[in-house]
């Protein structure tokens, strides 16, 4: 089949079982879906450019969504003055020894004089700042958590529009994975999923235990939105007048008491569901955005520079390409991405969860979207990312239908009756094994392989 027509055929069906949700279930719920089935989307692109681009196999995905958590977090929470006050100068303090001590054991890492004299100096400047930083760091955390814990315990952060976060959070995903590129892109491929994974384990510890600077387990509630909150948008005016000119027809006949109680009830539903369009306008634009840019990167001589290089790292350096570097290159781009799904992910939820991110088990959500939508091309990704997410919230409420039939002839108190209800909220595992086992017995390239030369 035509590529293009089985683009087409996928989306179609997906635009099929969104309409059939908001139908049988409702609108709320078709919308929540289509979000997140967004960000879903530029998360697996994300990891498509790192994978399907180059061949780098990435296991820490969370640790870089977490990064556009934390960015969305800092960037739209309003700095808490009295922390900042009782711990803001000393942790300032810390954090420009700690520079100085970085740049010192820089400039001694190049100096070339004798070996052990290089050592002991290196030595003696690390852990003298050590020392130092730790006079300095102690105090003001101590201080900063103490404030108000209940309500802040963190020092907030910068309190700009959080739609701003989402460029932040590309960079700061960006800034880590050239640090863990610098010493992990030289391993091989299951080493560097090793590494990947147990750094994005380290990150996600931090987020959880660094209290003054994310509030830690205890979460920041009430982020800024880029959209309209839905109580305000019940009490204008304007938009009463939109949903009773929308709803019309529903309203017809109705007088009273009667026609502004429907009324009022069609206001909170069509303000949920206005604010979530609001959401997935936002999230369609950015999808689109790096869709688009992934889509000209590939077709360009980069792209076919950096296949090549996946097809035949040794083939590629011996006509003079630098393949560790491009690997950088390659492993920062895909993680400001992933970041980037982050923060809009976190923008969504209106709330920073540090307990929330589980590496391995979402890890292996976004990796399934890649290789079932098709490893290496971009189009696919997306379709994955729309598949495997609408099969992971649809598949229990389905199973625990599909559950109700199957045992609606029992009695009432049946074993079996209530195992197999019981059982029904793992149906999505199951759901997902047989997708993969279907998808790379058919298509071993996945619904949308990629395309070569020849296809």
């Amino acid at each position: 089949m035509n590529p293009s027509m089985r683009a087409l055929i996928g989306f179609g069906i997906m635009a099929v079982l969104l309409a059939g949700v908001g139908h049988y279930q409702s609108w709320n719920v078709m919308l929540a879906i289509f979000n997140l089935c967004l960000i879903s989307a530029v998360m697996a692109l994300g990891v498509n450019i790192q994978w399907g681009y180059a061949g780098l196999f990435n296991v820490g995905i969370m640790g870089f969504a977490a990064l556009g958590g934390v960015a969305a977090m800092l960037t739209s929470r309003a700095p808490v003055s009295t922390a900042w006050a009782a711990g803001g100068s000393n942790l300032l303090i810390a954090g420009a020894v700690t520079l100085g001590v970085i740049a010192a054991a820089w400039q001694l890492s190049k100096w070339r004089g004798r070996a052990w004299v290089k050592t002991v100096a290196m030595l003696i400047v690390v852990l003298g700042g050590y020392v130092l930083i730790r006079q300095f760091y102690d105090p003001a955390v101590l201080a900063i958590e103490a404030d108000n814990p209940a309500k802040s315990g963190f020092l907030g952060g910068l309190g700009l529009p959080i739609i701003f976060s989402w460029a932040v959070g590309g960079v700061f995903a960006a800034i880590i994975a050239w640090l863990i590129g610098k010493v992990a892109l030289g391993l091989r491929s299951d080493y560097l999923a090793i590494a990947t994974l147990g750094i994005s384990e380290i990150l996600i510890a931090v987020m959880k235990n660094e209290d003054w600077l994310t509030r830690g387990v205890k979460n920041v509630t009430g982020l800024q939105r880029p959209v309209p909150y839905e109580l305000n948008l019940q009490e204008s005016p304007r938009f009463i007048e939109w949903v009773e000119w929308f709803y019309a027809g529903s309203l017809a006949g109705l007088e009273g008491a009667t026609r502004s109680q429907m009324l009022r009830e069609l206001t909170v539903e069509g303000s949920s569901l206005f604010v979530k369009l609001c959401y997935g306008g936002l999230f369609l634009a950015v999808l689109l955005i790096v869709l688009i840019l992934c889509v000209l990167a590939l077709a360009s001589p980069w792209g076919r520079m950096v296949r090549a290089i996946r097809d035949n790292e040794v083939s590629a350096a011996a006509m003079g390409k630098n393949v560790t570097r491009r690997h950088l290159q390659i492993f920062v781009l895909g993680s400001a991405v992933v970041g980037i799904a982050g923060a809009m992910l976190t923008t969504l939820d209106g709330q920073f969860t540090p307990g929330t991110y589980q590496p391995l088990r979402y890890t292996f959500l976004i990796w399934v979207m890649v290789i079932v939508g098709g490893s290496g091309n971009n189009l696919g990704s997306v379709l994955g990312a729309f598949i495997i997410w609408f099969v992971w919230i649809e598949a229990e409420p389905a199973g625990n239908w599909l559950m109700g039939i199957a045992t609606a002839s029992m009695e009432e108190g049946d074993w079996l009756r209530r195992h197999l209800l019981d059982s029904a909220q793992h149906m999505r595992f199951l759901i997902m094994g047989v997708i993969m086992l279907v998808v790379m017995r058919f298509s071993p390239g996945g619904i949308l392989p990629e395309r070569t030369a020849r296809s």
